[in-house]
């Protein structure tokens, strides 16, 4: 079965209260038009998982705007007030994760690992709740993995088996995103045939993505 499928699709991938995480870091490697798609839908009550929730109205912040986010995970909230008014007026739950940790958890869901451990976050809020191990004389939060129900990853160029390639910074979030997820759909502004991508220079490999969308 071919991974290539049409923009229109989108929404049967998507149900209410489900777990999906969008690559991207400030609206760069947003997929800006599977996010329009999902508008398109009545898909709520998302937990989204994201580094932040880029400014009001642009990006992910659409999501926000719509009021189609119950639960954030997410770095920063820092650059969108809509975003703040809703976790402030009690309509959207609020994990704030490192930055680091947030990428590692999603490596690890990857990776198929139990749990990172790291001192980021000791003796704050982070810690909370969270298991201390002790190892050769340090503590370690044990951060467990992120598992998603969809990951949406956007990408420069992909072939049909699915292979990735990021255009600069657009890498950030999605590499690790793309393997942490039941299903992972990849935005993509070229594909090209099977064999026409250098293996030196794939980024994320054919086996993490389900299907693929041309922009």
């Amino acid at each position: 079965m071919g991974k290539v499928i049409e923009m229109s699709e989108i929404g049967k991938f998507l149900k209410d209260g489900m777990t999906i995480s969008i690559g991207g870091f400030l609206g760069c490697g947003n997929a800006h038009n599977i996010i329009d798609e999902i508008l398109k839908t009545n898909v709520k009550n998302l937990t989204l998982v994201s580094s932040d929730t880029v400014k009001d109205g642009q990006g992910i912040g659409k999501l926000i705007a719509d009021n189609r986010i119950s639960k954030l995970m997410a770095t920063h909230i820092g650059t969108n007030k809509d975003t703040q008014r809703q976790v402030n007026e009690g309509l959207i739950e609020l994990e704030l994760i490192p930055q680091g940790t947030l990428a590692e958890r999603l490596r690890s869901a990857a990776a198929g690992l139990g749990g990172v451990l790291t001192r980021t976050g000791l003796g704050t809020l982070v810690q909370e709740g969270k298991e201390v191990i002790h190892i050769d004389g340090k503590d370690y939060i044990l951060e467990k993995p992120i598992h998603l129900d969809l990951a949406i990853v956007k990408a420069q160029k992909a072939d049909k088996s699915g292979n990735l390639i990021y255009n600069g910074a657009t890498r950030n979030f999605n590499v690790p995103m793309a393997g942490a997820a039941k299903v992972t759909i990849a935005e993509v502004e070229e594909i090209v045939e099977n064999g026409e991508l250098n293996p030196n220079f794939i980024h994320t490999p054919f086996v993490y993505i389900n299907h693929i969308v041309k922009a």
